[in-house]
């Protein structure tokens, strides 16, 4: 009876702790820089706890790939936000579409996501476990599937000057596919701790009701405060003399993709690091078909123009960003093949990103997008024998079979009830 108090509480509290940033932004008030980044910095924070609870328990009565990919979809509803903006205000007026802000903001999201994200989680996970490596679920395969496919498409978008109307319905479709085959895999008997599982002792009628309840604060919690707090970055960077573009592309997506990497990092350390991965995996998915295939209807619709292979204009810079981002996909897919990442790959994958934070001139990002690529190649050589069975996982999970064996995350240390 004492943990499930303390678990109340702790969910209370973080139902408080979030507050604060939905009454700001709703009402207008506009806090000062620094104190606006502690606001509202802590609201995502609160809401993404709130959000891993819900999900977790949501998984008494969906599968967890879509529990994960509810996760995903709603931790990055800022990143949605921020884009949709930019590409409004760049189908608006001329000038912005040539800063080319709003692929600055998705390739910079997308690399923070596999450049910070991924190995976060890993090495949080090495930390909690002292295995060295990292084993997904089979389950997997589906999400990495997909990501491949669009990846392929992706990185040929640069060989062209506008991201069309046709490259919506390609990716759109593509994420359409992914959500209704990862809504079709049966639901698993899961151990839930901490407030979860004060939640799922619940009875079916109301325990359903505080998982929705929980999920939509948290989406609208994160929703509000994500905007405010990328400003509240921006405002702080600029008094410190950083370039917009710089701002935008890094800045402004650490801010937005905090809630999903958070997330993740509250299921590692709590021993579910599999399905922590997993959700950085879902939310690659998410970002790299819907996100992108979105941005040329916000751009028409703002321009008031349509076409089929008009959309959302790429300059030189903005055809090597995404050429980059798609390579750095290609690789982090390499790296999955055979569903495992090693301490060498996580640091490989944070290095990678982390040298390239700095770079300006346009043939060096070129070469790195090229060393992606190579590595991409040396990895899937190396783990060639793999590469079946993670297809034939991904065609058995979309026609329905049942995986033999398919849970095979590594366990971790007991944790704390409540964080």
């Amino acid at each position: 009876m004492g943990t499930d108090r303390r678990a109340w509480f702790a969910i209370g509290a973080m139902a408080a702790a979030s507050l604060p940033g939905i009454a700001f932004r709703f009402s207008g008030y506009h806090p000062p820089a620094v104190a606006g980044a502690a606001i509202f910095g802590v609201a995502i924070l609160a809401a993404a706890f709130l959000l891993s609870w819900g999900a977790e328990t949501a998984e008494m009565d969906i599968s967890q790939g879509l529990a994960l990919a509810i996760i995903a979809i709603i931790a990055v509803l800022p990143e949605y936000a921020v884009d949709f903006v930019l590409a409004w205000k760049a189908g608006a007026d001329p000038a912005e579409a040539e800063r080319g802000l709003a692929v600055a903001n998705m390739t910079g999201g997308n690399r923070l996501l596999i450049g910070i994200g991924w190995p976060l989680v890993f090495f949080l996970f090495v930390y909690r476990t002292r295995i060295k490596e990292l084993v997904v679920d089979r389950q997997r395969s589906l999400e990495l599937t997909f990501l491949a496919v669009a990846t392929a498409y992706v990185i040929f978008i640069p060989l062209r000057s506008h991201v069309s109307v046709i490259d919506t319905i390609v990716l759109v479709s593509l994420f359409a596919m992914y959500m209704f085959f990862t809504s079709r895999v049966e639901t698993e008997e899961v151990e839930l701790v901490g407030p979860a599982r004060a939640i799922g002792a619940l009875q079916n009628a109301p325990r359903r009701a505080v998982v929705v309840v929980l999920l939509v604060y948290s989406a609208v919690a994160i929703f509000a405060s994500a905007e405010p707090f990328a400003d509240a970055l921006v405002h702080i960077g600029e008094q410190f003399g950083v370039s917009e573009f710089f701002l935008i592309q890094w800045l402004a997506p650490l801010a937005s993709e905090s809630p999903e990497v958070l997330v993740a990092c509250l299921l590692a350390w709590r021993g579910r690091a599999a399905a922590g991965m997993g959700v950085l995996i879902s939310s690659k998915v998410n970002q790299w078909t819907l996100l992108i295939g979105t941005l040329p209807v916000a751009f028409l619709v703002s321009a008031g123009d349509f076409g089929w292979t008009i959309g959302l204009p790429l300059d030189a810079r903005q055809r090597d960003e995404i050429f980059l981002t798609a390579a750095q996909s290609a690789f982090a897919i390499a790296v999955f093949a055979n569903l495992k990442m090693s301490r060498v790959e996580a640091a490989g994958l944070f290095l990678l990103f982390a040298t390239q934070l700095f770079i300006t001139n346009e043939h060096a990002r070129v070469l790195y997008g090229m060393a992606y690529a190579a590595l991409c190649l040396v990895l899937l050589v190396w783990n060639w024998r793999d590469l079946p069975r993670t297809a034939r996982d991904a065609f058995a999970i979309m026609r329905g079979r049942e995986l033999p064996g398919a849970e095979n995350e590594y366990p971790a240390r007991d944790p704390d009830p409540v964080p």
